[in-house]
């Protein structure tokens, strides 16, 4: 469970506007957080099934926003995931340096 000092933390830094408190970047950033909390809890606690199906559902809603994210904009797809340090940002950084050093 995220503490609430944390989680308005999170919304302030993510946050496209004044009052945004849930668009798509805010949640992705709320749910990588559970996630990361929610993988040490299954570390120690290695027959929790009922929380790893929890764990897998967050994956899947943030694969979900992630992909409405990359399909509106791609700037704002690699902007949030290169400060949540999430896998696709390997794959977004090698596309744009190839478009960089395509000849023209």
């Amino acid at each position: 469970m995220i503490k609430k000092e944390k989680k308005e933390k999170i919304i302030k830094k993510f946050k496209l506007h004044k009052d945004d408190t849930g668009s798509s970047e805010v949640q992705v950033a709320i749910l990588t957080e559970r996630i990361k909390e929610l993988t040490e809890h299954l570390k120690i606690n290695k027959k929790d099934n009922h929380s790893r199906r929890g764990l897998l559902k967050m994956v899947a809603k943030r694969k979900k926003l992630l992909k409405d994210i990359k399909n509106s904009s791609e700037e704002r797809f690699a902007k949030i995931v290169q400060s949540l340090k999430l896998k696709e940002a390997r794959s977004i950084k090698e596309k744009t340096d190839d478009k960089e050093n395509a000849p023209e």
